[in-house]
């Protein structure tokens, strides 16, 4: 018998991969293009409402074959054969580097609890972060091969408890504005305020191109694509959704971009605004765990709450590697 899922479930679905990028989005980022990443990012969530349309449009045609057949009958053969290689690119760069950045938050909480504790016992970062990726991949890897079931309630779960840190998060980030005020404002999204890191320009390092401001502008929106990744999944779940199936597919995707807005967007920015400048170079890796850990209370509150976005990031980016390895 067949059975169909709500528009909250297929949300779930879809935010169990796409909040994932909240959590190393903004710090990617900012290494990138300097500190006024955030707002490219914030700008990117907001550009989802856009991919949105789009989704919702060649979703109701109801083509049979996947990306490649909706693609090569709305646009053509060529778009489609790209749009499927970028694709399988997104999959295959969205594994690792979830995986990896749950290794980063483990390890920085791990050595923070070992620092309060008066412990001497540290993990080496990076060290840690590579072998967490290379075991949670791993395991992913071989429950798929063995067979897994993809459960709609457990995804739904994983998406309440994530609702609940990110609301914690913008009410303690609020008022932790109210009593000291940011540490600083990220300077506006302007050409003239981006700073590239060495590899930042790619094979345009050296030519006169970044010089031209619509183009850096552009170069530094391509670094903060990264943010909306994982929006393909509502591609895959859509027809698991239950009647009326247009009204809510329409439903599930606004969903879906207000929460990423806020959750990836409008946080990324508090975490700017909050962690001094001088200091948050060393939570590029795990950048909410940083505004944990620089919000108002006392010592053992912040652990607790860091402790707490640990254990949900590490849940949603593991599900991110599961779904990379499916899709891919």
């Amino acid at each position: 018998m067949l059975s169909f899922i709500s528009f909250w479930r297929a949300a779930a679905i879809v935010l169990s991969d796409l909040a994932s990028s909240a959590f190393y989005a903004g710090g990617i980022a900012e290494h990138a293009i300097g500190r006024s990443a955030p707002w490219f990012v914030l700008g990117v969530m907001l550009f989802s409402f856009a991919i949105r349309a789009v989704y919702l449009e060649s979703c109701s045609m109801f083509v049979r074959g996947g990306v490649y057949v909706v693609v090569r009958d709305a646009m053509g053969p060529f778009l489609a054969r790209f749009s499927v290689s970028a694709l399988i690119f997104d999959y295959i760069l969205t594994g690792p580097i979830s995986s990896v950045t749950a290794g980063h938050y483990l390890g920085r909480l791990l050595n923070d609890l070992a620092a309060a504790a008066g412990s001497g016992l540290r993990v080496p970062p990076d060290l840690f972060a590579a072998a967490f990726g290379v075991v949670a991949t791993a395991f992913f890897w071989r429950a798929n091969i063995r067979g897994i079931h993809e459960s709609s309630t457990s995804a739904l779960r994983i998406m309440q408890i994530t609702a609940t840190m990110v609301v914690i998060m913008l009410i303690w980030s609020g008022v932790t504005l109210a009593i000291s005020g940011p540490a600083q404002i990220p300077p506006p999204p302007t050409a003239s305020n981006l700073q590239f890191s060495e590899d930042g320009l790619g094979w345009l390092k050296g030519t006169f191109w970044p010089g031209i401001p619509i183009v850096a502008i552009i170069i530094a929106f391509g670094h903060s694509l990264l943010a909306m990744s994982g929006f393909e999944t509502l591609a895959q779940v859509y027809r698991e959704i239950a009647s009326p199936k247009l009204k809510n597919l329409q439903i599930t995707a606004t969903i879906v971009c207000v929460f990423a807005v806020v959750c990836t967007g409008v946080i990324t920015v508090l975490a700017n605004m909050i962690i001094p400048d001088a200091v948050r170079p060393q939570y590029i890796d795990n950048l909410l765990a940083g505004l944990a850990m620089h919000l108002s209370g006392p010592l053992l509150m912040r652990l607790s709450f860091q402790a707490f976005v640990v254990v949900v990031g590490t849940l949603i980016l593991s599900g991110a590697v599961n779904t990379s390895i499916i899709g891919s």
